[in-house]
């Protein structure tokens, strides 16, 4: 740590770099070392650094209107940003409403006050709890860490969390079930159903999920049919599905939202980090029509607003974002580069010893390290062996995610997590395969001597 400054650092034993300017997919500290940001920041950085268009729209709305309260008025790039957002939404879940936030967390947190709501309006006074998955992170206020099920983060505020219930994350790296792909799907989510008739359906108000899962567990993609029968359960027993999309909507697994690789609408997307795309804070909450309808039919009011939440300059800057996205074609490009990434990360890593799984879509991509092959079992967490990677990786010039420790059971099982700019090209790609192969291979090596 820098102790020299006021900063409040998360690692006080952490030798954080300090950066001083960015240019398309490259950072630069203050000794003018170059990096490829393969971390977008933290999967925010989705079109660049540096985007002229984007600071032309800043210095604009600057100058026009910086801020108003949405509480008591409307401004113009809150309406577009709200239409924009209805247009990329799924068909299915009709004519959106969106109500904006400052980040991924406080859209979570409106998500779950909104669900609850939801069911208020609808006479169903019981149904507050919301059923999460463990290994997942959804922000870090008491009610959404309440829905995460990120053991290391839970345990040192186990005593102010609610009482939510969480199920088993659809993992098939680690799949218990012996039959065909299909049962595999069958029993993740089947889980849900017995965890709603545990608590009573008259008490559970919605279940929350990545599609693809982030930063807990680095890009873990379930199996074919999960989330078809996961929306059928929702439905049986009139539970909300959340959709949080903070890390994989907005085009970063090569479609507009994660949920679009599956047959399902969600009632609830929200979203965040690449909205504003590393350029103002915004996240936003988009409720489907039969959920907003409710409070149109009820108490025609809605239980939640916030400061910051739809002021025009962010909204200015998360409808410029998509605006960019659009006409460069960058969802294509995330797909086509993302297939690229995979393949290559695929010939390389699999020849490391201690590689034990690639995988993800788009350019949301995950690699697990194992202690053993053909056991998968992990490396100890003391050991810190995604840290290692990711630091070793930043002095070769590539800057990547180390996952939370814990995706195996709560405690062991390291990972990385590669989530460049839709910009990428084929020559960042092999840079970013090489310097991570080698990345790892050096780490591996010091802790196995």
């Amino acid at each position: 740590m820098n102790k020299s400054n006021n900063v409040l650092y998360g690692d006080f034993d952490e030798d954080y770099i300090t950066i001083t300017r960015g240019d398309g997919v490259y950072v630069f500290d203050e000794n003018n070392k170059k990096y490829l940001d393969a971390a977008g920041g933290v999967c925010v950085v989705n079109i660049g650094h540096g985007v002229k268009e984007i600071q032309e729209v800043v210095s604009k709305q600057v100058k026009e209107l910086a801020y108003t309260y949405g509480g008591t008025t409307d401004n113009i790039p809150r309406q577009k940003l709200a239409k924009k957002l209805d247009q990329w939404a799924p068909p299915g879940m009709g004519n959106t409403k969106t109500i904006f936030s400052s980040s991924g967390g406080e859209a979570n947190e409106a998500a779950l006050k909104l669900a609850y709501q939801y069911h208020y309006e609808r006479g169903n006074y019981t149904k507050r709890k919301v059923i999460g998955r463990w290994q997942s992170y959804h922000g870090n206020t008491v009610a959404t860490l309440s829905m995460s099920g990120r053991t290391t983060w839970r345990r040192s505020n186990s005593s102010l969390l609610l009482d939510f219930p969480h199920i088993s994350p659809p993992y098939c790296y680690r799949c218990s079930s012996k039959d065909s792909h299909n049962s595999c799907a069958e029993n993740y989510a089947n889980e849900l159903e017995k965890v709603i008739k545990q608590e009573g359906p008259e008490n559970i108000s919605s279940f929350i999920a990545e599609p693809i899962i982030g930063t807990s567990m680095s890009a873990v993609v379930p199996p074919e049919g999960y989330y078809e029968i996961v929306r059928k359960i929702c439905d049986k027993y009139d539970v909300l599905f959340i959709s949080d999309e903070v890390m994989c909507g907005l085009g970063r697994t090569g479609k507009n939202w994660g949920i679009d690789h599956w047959n399902v609408s969600p009632d609830i997307i929200t979203t965040s980090k690449g909205l504003g795309g590393g350029y103002s804070p915004i996240g936003a909450t988009i409720l489907a029509e039969d959920v907003w309808g409710a409070f149109s039919k009820g108490s025609r009011n809605v239980s939640h607003s916030s400061t910051y939440g739809g002021n025009p300059l962010s909204c200015s800057v998360g409808l410029a974002v998509i605006d960019y996205i659009e006409k460069h074609n960058l969802v294509n490009n995330a797909k086509r580069m993302g297939d690229r990434l995979l393949s290559r990360l695929k010939e390389e890593l699999y020849e490391v010893p201690y590689v034990g799984d690639v995988r993800g879509k788009g350019l949301l991509v995950g690699v697990e390290i194992v202690a053993d092959k053909e056991s998968k079992i992990p490396f100890d967490s003391n050991m810190n062996i995604g840290h290692l990677i990711e630091a070793e990786a930043r002095d070769n010039g590539l800057l990547i995610l180390a996952g939370v420790t814990g995706l195996v059971d709560g405690v062991d099982g390291d990972h990385v997590e590669i989530v460049p700019p839709y910009i990428i090209d084929e020559e960042n790609i092999e840079f970013i395969v090489s310097a991570l192969r080698k990345s790892i291979i050096n780490v591996l090596n010091k802790v196995r001597t």
